[in-house]
């Protein structure tokens, strides 16, 4: 149980340059209201100034990972101005997820909603709960889900983002899996095991290597397939100049691991 004045978002970060961020809303099952979305995006901003920073986790307490936008904070101020501010400010936080310049891992034990499973679609990579649960569940009141969509739609194929989108059902976390949702399951007390699992993997890559990847990965995403590899060209060519990647090369052709620079 949370108190009144608790953080919203607990932080940790660790000597690998691992941060991991819980939503801590647990008695509202972690809707981002107005006050949340602030507090991540506070929190975002800093790490996008952190050099030492290698991966981000976003977790949450309690039994939901996210249950979307705060109902009830957004009924009680019913106007354009504020629809549109709100829905904005939630936009840019969840693009300033796509600009970090590491990889980002959802980290779900429980049902995401709405801009919960938004949130999650987000991220670059997901783990969840064998018991985890997801939905993009306002056209069940009325509203079609329009920003959940965007990322959706760039998960999962078109017809299947649509048909969540439409119907408002749930996925378990095994269809997640299969429709491109999640990378991974796991059961619940091996989740935490699971994320350590992926995150030693990313972190024995080198740092310069995975900021220009993903970088390069979003912006081919958004364009036409010629203007595509021109980017990805441009981008190979000026990863090889580094030397972690000449490094690499060399270990290779030498048949020994490779003697990463220090400040990868």
């Amino acid at each position: 149980m949370t108190t009144p004045d608790a953080p919203l978002i607990l932080r940790h970060d660790d000597d690998r340059g691992v941060c991991t961020l819980t939503l801590n809303r647990p008695a509202a099952f972690n809707a981002l209201s107005e006050e949340l979305l602030t507090a991540l995006q506070t929190e975002l901003d800093h790490l996008s100034q952190n050099q030492k920073l290698r991966v981000l986790v976003i977790a949450a307490a309690g039994k939901a990972f996210c249950a979307g936008h705060d109902l009830r904070q957004m009924r009680a101020e019913p106007s354009m101005d504020y629809y549109q501010k709100l829905f904005s400010q939630c936009g840019q936080m969840m693009m300033s997820i796509q600009k970090l310049q590491v990889p980002v891992i959802a980290k779900v034990q429980g049902i995401a909603t709405a801009a919960g499973c938004q949130l999650v679609a987000q991220c670059d990579l997901a783990v969840a709960s064998s018991e985890a649960k997801f939905a993009v569940s306002g056209v069940n009141l009325g509203l079609f889900c329009a920003t959940p969509s965007v990322a959706l739609s760039r998960n999962l194929s078109r017809k299947a983002a649509f048909e969540m989108l439409v119907t408002g059902d749930f996925l378990s976390a095994q269809d997640a899996l299969k429709q491109g949702l999640i990378n991974q399951i796991a059961e619940p007390d091996q989740l935490d095991a699971c994320v350590e699992a992926l995150l030693v993997k990313i972190l024995s890559k080198p740092q310069v290597a995975l900021a220009m990847g993903k970088e390069l990965f979003y912006m081919q995403l958004e364009t036409g397939i010629e203007k595509a590899y021109e980017y990805a060209s441009q981008t190979m060519a000026c990863n090889m100049m580094d030397n972690a990647a000449l490094e690499g090369v060399q270990a290779f052709i030498e048949k020994r691991k490779p003697n990463w620079p220090s400040n990868n």
